[in-house]
């Protein structure tokens, strides 16, 4: 069986816990990990094969920001394999996130505070920017550039023996107030990462509806809390690590706080382990921590409406013959 896996900057965090994981379930899996930087994406294979030497592990360069990018591995990932099992589509940015205090401080008084800092809700923004393509960098990174590369994917994705799987990193911050149809790549907000979210919940359900029956299956999980390096940009390091005392007692009430990149990718593996059409296409799966440090899976519906996803995905699949005009020279 093979996996790919997407990343942005590095292979690291919650990615390096579950390509661990995924070997640990499976050492005949052909894991490829596909990052933007090929030296760091390099440093990560050395780091699994130390403790996995016998696996089979290969990397490929990609920006999921950059159109060209996106093409260009496509072309070589139908090169290089004959079908894909699983495609963890984990590459995310999260640009100059900002900390709303005086929101905190509104929730702690009204007793909203736990949801506050379980969802990030009123309290996370976001300073975003166009990116070489002309798309909101945001939505081109979280989402966009995922949905082209499946796209440009599905002779490997659909019509084999085996059912095929998407697995979308989503967030507890997607949230449908963030998302607006109108404008669809967050232009006018400061909510960029919640509202790239949301859309690719959408995005998750409509490629069910579409797909399912060629045999691709598409899923979407929540990592929860995970100190990473798109966490640590959050906050100081030095002020994370005063508040880790409090963050490890309020996972007695927050079961979202996974804290460790293990405890994230739980979500993850357990997919890898389930029948895809034994799977609710409405349903995302929640890595979840108790108190004691127990992991586990909670299932909860998706906040979605299913026409405004159909609504979304039309949209989407305009965009994507508008930008790919321009990209004939890599296209088959």
């Amino acid at each position: 069986r093979s996996a790919l896996y997407l990343t942005r900057y590095r292979c690291s965090g919650v990615g390096l816990a579950l390509c661990r994981r995924l070997l640990e379930e499976d050492g005949r899996i052909h894991l490829c990990i596909a990052c933007r930087n090929a030296q760091k994406s390099e440093s990560t294979r050395d780091l699994i094969l130390a403790t996995h030497p016998a696996a089979q592990v290969s990397t490929v360069e990609v920006d999921l920001g950059n159109l060209a990018s996106v093409l260009r591995v496509a072309r070589e990932l139908r090169c290089r394999f004959q079908r894909l099992d699983f495609v963890y589509l984990n590459a995310g940015i999260m640009p100059n996130p900002h900390v709303n205090f005086k929101a905190l401080w509104h929730g702690l008084l009204t007793g909203k505070v736990l949801h506050m800092l379980t969802t990030a809700e009123g309290i996370m923004t976001q300073t975003d920017r166009l990116n070489g393509d002309g798309l909101q960098e945001v939505f081109a990174t979280n989402l966009f550039g995922h949905f082209i590369l499946i796209r440009q994917l599905e002779s490997l994705l659909c019509g084999n023996e085996k059912p095929s799987r998407l697995i979308w990193t989503s967030s507890s911050n997607a949230r449908e107030s963030a998302f607006s149809l109108s404008d669809y790549q967050h232009a006018k907000g400061q909510e960029s990462y919640s509202s790239s979210k949301y859309a690719t919940d959408l995005t998750s359900v409509v490629l069910n509806r579409k797909f399912n029956k060629q045999g691709l299956y598409s899923s979407v999980v929540c990592p929860g809390l995970v100190m990473s390096n798109m966490t640590y940009r959050i906050l100081p390091v030095f002020l994370w690590k005063l508040l880790m005392p409090i963050m490890w007692l309020i996972r007695f009430f927050a079961k979202t706080y996974t804290l460790t990149p293990y405890n994230g990718a739980e979500a993850h593996v357990w997919l890898f382990k389930q029948k895809p059409e034994n799977l609710d296409a409405l349903v995302k799966y929640h890595s979840c921590t108790s108190g004691l440090g127990k992991s586990y899976v909670e299932p909860r519906k998706i906040d979605v409406d299913e026409e405004t996803a159909e609504k979304f995905y039309q949209k989407l699949l305009e965009l994507e013959k508008q930008t790919l005009e321009r990209y004939s020279d890599l296209l088959d």
